[in-house]
C-alpha cells in the first residue's frame, strides 16, 4: 500500500487531535474510495455520451435556472 501525506487546516487538525480514538487514515481512505468510485461512474457515463462539452454545460445551466425558479431563488 502506498502512503500519502495530506495538508489539513489548523481547525481540522485541532478537532482530529481531540479525537485520537478515530482512525483518521481509515476515514480518509474510505472518503477517497467513495470519491474515486463516483468519478469512475461519471467516466463510464460520459464515455457513452454524444453531447459536446458545450452542450452539457448549457444543459447544466438550464437545469440550475429551473431549480432556482422552483425554489424562488435568483439564478446565477
Amino acid at each position: 500500500m502506498t502512503n500519502m501525506t495530506l495538508a489539513v487546516p489548523e481547525d481540522l487538525k485541532r478537532i482530529m487531535g481531540n479525537h485520537k480514538e478515530v482512525k483518521w487514515s481509515e476515514v480518509a481512505r474510505v472518503a477517497l474510495w467513495e470519491h474515486a468510485k463516483r468519478l469512475e461512474l461519471m467516466d463510464r457515463l460520459v464515455a457513452k455520451s454524444k453531447l459536446t462539452e458545450k452542450e452539457a454545460i448549457e444543459i447544466g445551466r438550464k437545469i440550475k435556472q429551473e431549480v432556482a425558479k422552483r425554489h424562488g431563488l435568483k439564478s446565477a
